[in-house]
Formats: C-alpha cells, structure tokens, sequence
C-alpha cells in the first residue's frame, strides 16, 4: 500500500480521502498541506455502549485514509462518554477504552487493515494536562452559551435541564484537533455543529483551522438511526450468529424502498466498499430464479427499487456476508482474558427490583401563565401559554368554570412538566397546573409560588432538593398518580408530600384559601 501511495498525485489522494463522504469542509486546506506533506486525520470514538456494526462504516474509510498515505490516530474519547450524560459512568472509563481498542484492532484486522500503521491514543491521557485544560477555560470565556448547546444538539443526549457536561463536550471534541496536531477531523455528518463550532471558535485561541470529513449517517435495522442504547437498531460486534440472523430477518426492508433502508445502506456503505471488485452477489436456488450478480450498488438499488430483488433474498446475502466479517472478531474475544474484559466494562444489570417511587421524580417548575383563552371544542377547558423561564409552554386546564380567566392571567403558579404530553380536544397539553382541590365543596385553586420566586425555579420537597427528575414519567408505571395521592394542602396552607413541605429555594408553597385537601 505504501508503494502504491508513492505514486500517488495530490489529486489521486483528495479523491480517496473525500469518495463516499456527505460532505467535506476545507478542501482548498487540504490540497495546500498535501502538496507539502503528507495529510494527518484523526477518527474519534466515545468510549459509552458497545460498538456495533456501523462501526464498520467508519473502518471502510480509514482504509481510503491509508491508501492516500495519511497518517491516521483512533481516539478512545473517554471522557467525552462521561459527558455525555454520564453514558459511562466515571469508574468504568478506562475499562470500556480498553474494551474499545481491544474490539476495534479486531475489527480492522477482520477487514485486513494492519493496525501496527495507525495510532491509537486515549483522551483522557491529554485531555487532563495543563495545558489542554487551560486551553478549555480560554474557549469557556470567549463561548456562548447559545453556540455550546447548539454545537452538541446532534450528538449529546438532550434534556429539558441540560448539565453543564454537556456544553463542555463541544470544547473537548474542538480542542482534541489541536491537540492531537490533526490535519482532519473524520466523524459522521451528526458531528456537524461540532465542526463547525471548531472552525469558528479555534481560531480564535490562535489555532489553524482544520478541515472536516463527513460520513453519511447509515440507518438502524428498524428505518432510524443505528444507536447502542437501542437495541432493535443494531447488531453488536460480537452478536452470534443466531442473533444476527434474528435481527436482519426482522430489520426494516420493504420491498421497492430504497430510502430509510438499513440492510441496503449497509451493503453500500461496508459491504460492497470491502468486495474484491467492488461487486455484490445474491446466491439463490435455481427454481427461484439462480444467482444474481451486480457489478455496483447502483445496479443492485435499481433492480431492488423495481422489485426483482425480494428482501428476503438481499436479507439472507448480507447476513452471510456480515457473519464472514464478524467470525474473527469473534474468535479473538473466545480469549477469556477479553471474557473478563467484557464484565469488567459493562457489569451485568442488577435483577430488576420494584422501583421507588418518590416526589423527586416529578418535574416541578414555578411559571407564570402569560396568556389564556377558552377551548374552542370544551367549555370546560381553558388554554394557557405558561413562561417557565427558559422556555414556554402550551397548557390545557380543566379550570372553566372553577376559576375566573382574569385571575388566571398572570398567575404565578406550581406546574408538573414531565407527564407525556398529551392532546386535550385536539391542543396538546405539554404540562399540568397544579391545584389544591376540594371535590365536597367542588372548589379549586392553583398553588401560590412563594413570594419572589421567578418563572423557572425548581419546586420540590424538603429533603428531595437534589434528586433528579424523570425526563418523562412512564404512564405505564403510574409515578404520578402514587405520589400524588400523598400530596395534599395541610391545616396552615401549607403543600406537603408525605409531610415534607412543598417548596422552592424562595420559601413555600401555599393554597390561598383551601385547608386539609389534595393536590391534583
């Protein structure tokens, strides 16, 4: 390969390193640096679930990095995978990078690439140095909130309340070009915003800007996006093969639909780059037609999209391919060295027990009803347009009739924001009004946020402060409906759950009027 590069024009080598990519972002940088040197490109990984067959997608092009002579680094992004949500708790990082590197040599070495021409480097070995480190307050104080967020809304998890670890993310990818003296930053194209982010914000600490390669994104056997946490979308690496026929049989390939197609973007993306000629082979019994050849992808798309490729057939093709891929991958980790390595890095879950059920999985926020209207389809609706602070919400209450609309305007009450939203005569609800409510007398009053509380304040119970809540409460395990048949208004209009005092860090709070009566 190395002789063959040698031949090589700077042209030759924009090709292999751009072919099969979505998109590039600094093609002019890059043919400046190859008619000077070689090109220097680095692929990062964050160490968080298994890795899976898309992972394979990635390995095509590192070998097109290869053959144009780059200098490739593989990252272990440790801890990234710890901010990210905590996806990997801070105790098992440095197993699941081992664990990673152990898997992707694998990998590469089942699709014949020699492992000894590629750096393999962990982030945490130079994401924690001085220098990096001083280097992540410098971009902290030149960086917006706005664009910190923005840059990670693809790749970080998101939540309603955002960690600050996750608007560090973007930072620690960005830096990692610097650091790691790439020319390229190789990812796929949900690495974007990051990208971007880079090209804007490293410069200004007086860095270069590098250039970005974008792969496509390759679909999960169920139509979205292949993700570790689902596990209907993707095949691990180290599947056996009754389970990778199980999952491809059931994977998403309706006849004729070229789009959203997993089994098929597969075949383009790994399978057909890998084939000696770049061709694919489809063997059938001769009384249902003999064998099918195709010369590319675009000839087996065509004769799929014109249905004289039944799935069935593509499925049983690809899943003999694929269990041709994966069986060295598999007799390295028969190693019971590499056994142990597994259980260290992802312990098997605890035996499922009941669930505790508290306040402190409730999503309770102040927030100030800015507007509000009648249903139009339920006289006994109301609509509201609730401010929370950092964002607003649509609100539909069962308060027609109860309490006056003027009195409602501008309210500064308790609302429930984590229920499942859920559509109300036709307007979806995207959370609850919290009222203390008397059914003998039939009377009902929103709960009083305490003075000097703003919209967006955490409400909780004393002793719950710092739990965090459900993203959404599961209406299936009915979390709501057992707390709030222990949240009531006490004696002195106090809101308590379970005696422990309603409150945000303003004070309590209070019904107006109401004593003795539940919270609904």
């Amino acid at each position: 390969m190395a002789e063959d590069a040698k031949k090589l024009t700077v042209d030759d080598k924009v090709h292999l390193i751009c072919r099969n990519l979505q998109e590039v972002l600094g093609v002019d940088r890059m043919r400046a640096i190859l008619k000077e040197r070689e090109f220097r490109i680095h692929w990062g990984t964050a160490t968080t679930g298994r890795p899976h067959i898309a992972y394979f997608v990635a390995m095509v092009k590192i070998i097109d990095f290869l053959r144009a002579n780059c200098e490739v680094t593989i990252l272990f992004a440790d801890l990234h995978a710890f901010l990210d949500n905590m996806k990997a708790p801070w105790e098992l990082l440095s197993l699941r990078a081992e664990y990673y590197e152990k898997l992707i040599r694998s990998m590469l070495r089942s699709i014949g690439v020699n492992t000894d021409k590629l750096r393999f480097v962990k982030g945490s070995d130079f994401q924690l140095k001085r220098e990096f480190t001083l280097d992540v307050y410098r971009m902290s104080s030149i960086c917006t909130e706005h664009d910190a967020k923005k840059a990670g809304a693809e790749v970080v998890k998101q939540v309603a309340r955002p960690l600050l670890s996750g608007m560090i993310y973007p930072t620690l990818q960005a830096l990692d070009e610097v650091y790691l003296d790439s020319d390229a930053h190789f990812g796929g194209v949900d690495q974007r915003k990051i990208y971007t982010f880079a090209e804007q914000y490293i410069p200004k600490l007086g860095y270069r800007k590098r250039v970005h390669l974008m792969n496509p994104m390759v679909p999960g056997l169920s139509g979205a996006k292949m993700s570790s946490s689902e596990e209907d979308s993707k095949i691990d690496l180290l599947d056996p093969p009754a389970a990778v026929k199980r999952k491809i049989k059931k994977a998403f390939c309706e006849p004729g639909n070229v789009q959203d197609n997993g089994i098929l973007s597969f075949v383009k993306s790994v399978l057909i780059p890998l084939a000696p000629n770049n061709d694919f082979e489809i063997e059938r019994k001769e009384e249902h037609g003999g064998n099918m050849h195709f010369k590319n992808y675009q000839e087996l798309e065509a004769a799929f999209e014109k249905m004289e490729v039944h799935p069935g057939d593509l499925k049983t093709a690809v899943e003999k391919k694929l269990n041709l891929l994966l069986e060295p991958i598999r007799k390295d980790f028969e190693d019971p060295e590499l056994q142990k390595l597994i259980l260290a890095a992802y312990p098997p879950k605890p035996a499922k027990t009941e669930e505790e059920i508290d306040i402190g999985r409730l999503d309770m926020r102040v927030g100030k009803i800015t507007s509000v209207e009648k249903h139009p389809e339920a006289d006994h609706l109301f609509i509201e347009t609730v401010d929370l602070g950092d964002e607003k919400r649509t609100v539909v209450s069962g308060l027609n009739g109860k309490v006056p609309m003027e009195e409602l305007n501008g309210y500064l009450g308790v609302f429930l924001c984590n229920l499942k939203p859920a559509k109300m005569k036709g307007v979806l609800s995207t959370a609850m009004l919290l009222c203390a409510s008397d059914a003998e007398s039939g009377k009902v009053e929103p709960l009083n946020a305490p003075k000097g509380a703003l919209p967006g304040d955490k409400v909780f119970a004393d002793g719950y402060m710092d739990k965090i809540p459900d993203e959404v409460l599961n209406p299936k395990k009915k979390v709501w409906e057992a707390v709030q048949k222990e949240m009531s208004v006490n004696n002195e209009k106090i809101a308590e759950w379970i005696g422990n005092t309603i409150m945000t860090d303003k004070g309590i709070v209070t019904s107006t009027s109401l004593t003795g009566v539940p919270i609904r």
